[in-house]
């Protein structure tokens, strides 16, 4: 199994109040799944994708990343977790406005102390997967919006991560380059790459083989894309009512 959340909750303090953003997540995900986490505005699904990414830990609950409790994990090694395991694709792009394409694909390999030689390999390798090669030279501002996000994804490929986690993708830009960016995904996940993709476009979502649905910061509905439902009935709105 590659993640295994159960009885996951996520609480902040805003002031006096306290802010129920997960109210009890239990999910399994295998290896080369392709899934979307869909739910409206207060759902808790950028909570979870932060979960699920370590860039938070849950109130209570537990979190297991191939086997390893992430709970029992100190700051350095969260980071390293984040580094290795977790490819962030944002709707921002996130890209440094004065490097080239290839300059900003490669950074990571630069804070991991990768051989010069080996880094100039894999980025060309990644950016030849989201075809972009022709446009290695270029900065961010020379790219199109499109362009922008191949590089994204292109520095998210770029340690050979375990899981792509991608934050509404496709968010900046047009539907027609927000579908080419989405066959960039499909191409990654027929590669073997399991991406979870945060979105609340309905049409976006389609391209995953599973949906996951939240409502409350708890889980809905959980479907595949064949139609046969895994778990349809909201979990634990009663319980938590």
């Amino acid at each position: 199994m590659l993640i295994q959340l159960e009885g996951v909750t996520k609480i902040y303090e805003v002031g006096t109040e306290k802010v129920n953003a997960l109210g009890g997540v239990s999910l399994s995900i295998e290896k080369n799944e392709y899934l979307a986490i869909m739910g409206p505005s207060g759902s808790g699904k950028s909570t979870l994708m932060n979960v699920i990414g370590c860039l938070d830990t849950p109130t209570s609950g537990s979190y297991r990343l191939k086997g390893q409790e992430v709970g029992d994990l100190d700051d350095d090694e969260l980071a390293e977790i984040r580094s290795a395991e977790i490819g962030f694709v944002f709707q921002t792009f996130n890209l440094l406005p004065r490097m080239t394409a290839f300059q900003n694909v490669e950074l990571p390999l630069i804070y991991s102390k990768a051989h010069r030689r080996t880094r100039a390999e894999r980025v060309w390798n990644v950016m030849d997967a989201v075809g972009l090669t022709e446009r290695a030279k270029h900065r961010p501002n020379e790219l199109s919006g499109g362009q922008r996000q191949r590089v994204a994804i292109a520095r998210a490929l770029i340690n050979d991560p375990s899981i792509i986690l991608a934050d509404e993708p496709t968010g900046n830009l047009d539907s027609g380059t927000g579908e080419e960016i989405m066959q960039v995904f499909e191409g990654l996940h027929m590669a073997g790459n399991t991406i979870i993709l945060v979105t609340h476009e309905e049409y976006i979502a389609e391209h995953a083989k599973r949906i996951i649905r939240l409502h409350d910061g708890l889980i809905a509905s959980d479907e595949y894309a064949a139609g046969m439902p895994f778990q349809t009935r909201p979990v634990g709105l009663a319980e938590r009512a």
